[in-house]
């Protein structure tokens, strides 16, 4: 496969990290189990969900651009439908964060939480119909897909871990 000839090192290491960061986001999950709560419950389908899905999107990715495929069409179709399928997810992971009352994120949190993964599903969107039709661009589309999802994930677990550890003390 031509096109994305040159860039396995960057799926395998977007994989890694994808796979390493599901792993820790389990720890993190562990470690505030005394957080289940209703609304702890609400909380986690909102915004911990997400998260993982986030990390599972792009371990999946990475392992679908990394097989030997016979052709651009199958992987470009995949993709491309996920990236559809997390689109749609993302809008109603939007919907879902608004009416829990978990917490009241900053806009810095909001882009974080919602427009950098509608973003990212996009970009996968673009880059699945970009292998399609064989342009040049897909493969940058992809990979920043992965690196939207990424950042958007570590930022997500990263926020929840801290409000874990704050609320903690208070159950």
């Amino acid at each position: 496969m031509p096109m994305l000839h040159g860039w396995s090192n960057f799926f395998i290491m977007a994989g890694t990290a994808g796979a390493t960061l599901i792993g820790l986001l389990f720890v993190a999950l562990t470690v505030g189990t005394g957080f289940s709560t209703v609304r702890g419950l609400h909380s986690t389908r909102a915004f911990l969900t997400p998260t993982l899905v986030h990390f599972g999107t792009v371990l999946f990715q990475c392992l679908a651009v990394l097989a030997p495929w016979p052709s651009m069409w199958p992987i470009g179709i995949l993709l491309g439908l996920d990236g559809l399928a997390g689109l749609a997810y993302q809008i109603h992971v939007i919907l879902m964060q608004r009416k829990v009352a978990f917490a009241s994120p900053d806009r810095v949190d909001w882009v974080l939480f919602s427009i950098a993964p509608a973003l990212g599903y996009t970009s996968l969107t673009v880059g699945g119909v970009g292998l399609i039709a064989e342009k040049s661009f897909a493969p940058y589309a992809i990979a920043g897909a992965i690196m939207l999802l990424l950042f958007a994930g570590v930022h997500g677990a990263w926020d929840l871990t801290v409000r874990i550890a704050r609320n903690r003390d208070k159950t």
